[in-house]
């Protein structure tokens, strides 16, 4: 696994409009190897901010849209549509405003009206659909996922893995509904640890000093089950991507020169 790299920016702002920028160059240095890139979005207010700015930037159009497959971390299991849904959000922010090719866009199951119980089909088709996605090459039933963006809550958890919770001690499932979620909604569908520590490259995104503490103990070699943010890892790079604010608690020699 890849050791943490971690950049600061200034201010939230800043924050979201140079990772958008990073994201749409990765992009273009994927499909300019001839690949399809694998993509999984986050939701949250730094995540939907990000995607908001890869919209607004001519440098959008550098991206062959059509060709890039687009997944989710984790969902809340509401109705279709629903606007505190992340697919909902990321339509919104920028998969309506550029020609994706929607038999390349994965969303997660949404509640039609089954409720809570619903939540453990939908975790069980998303495993399915990700391990029809998967090649040979990639050695299990998740596809290697090119970049994989993440949010972090300011208990330290990450897409709905919660501290302490069932879904942080799953070692075999890479798809889990979570039920009781601390925060609302109560109800989600999420990818596991071990799915996400799949992916080629991770981007954990965040803002705030409220999340500050976590950022550090997450840094600082804390365990995930109390802190699971600190068990998202890529294959060849984990990107910390803070504003000045959550880096605040960070020991001065984990700190780059803030951008």
């Amino acid at each position: 696994m890849s050791t943490p790299e971690i950049v600061v920016h200034a201010q939230a702002n800043i924050l979201a409009s140079a990772a958008a920028a990073r994201l749409i160059t990765r992009l273009v240095d994927i499909q300019a190897a001839g690949s399809v890139p694998k993509l999984v979005l986050t939701g949250g207010g730094v995540g939907i901010a990000m995607l908001e700015q890869v919209r607004a930037t001519v440098a959008r159009d550098a991206v062959d849209w059509a060709e890039v497959e687009f997944y989710w971390g984790d969902e809340r299991f509401l109705p279709p549509g629903d606007p505190e849904r992340n697919d909902t959000q990321a339509r919104a922010a920028l998969l309506d405003h550029v020609r994706v090719d929607p038999a390349k866009v994965y969303p997660m199951g949404a509640d039609e009206g089954s409720g809570p119980p619903g939540a453990e089909a939908a975790a069980e088709e998303y495993a399915a659909l990700l391990a029809s996605k998967a090649a040979p090459e990639d050695h299990g039933s998740v596809p290697t996922f090119d970049v994989l963006l993440l949010g972090m809550g300011g208990e330290g958890h990450t897409a709905s893995v919660f501290p302490h919770s069932p879904a942080v001690y799953e070692t075999e499932r890479s798809v889990v509904a979570v039920h009781g979620c601390p925060k609302p909604p109560p109800t989600r569908v999420s990818l596991t640890l071990p799915a996400i520590r799949k992916a080629t490259e991770v981007w954990i995104i965040t803002t705030g000093d409220s999340k500050a503490g976590a950022v550090a103990l997450a840094l600082g070699g804390a365990g995930e089950v109390a802190i699971p943010v600190a068990g998202a890892r890529g294959q060849r790079r984990t990107r910390w991507l803070l504003d000045r604010a959550a880096a605040a608690k960070l020991p001065r020699d984990l700190v780059p020169h803030i951008a």
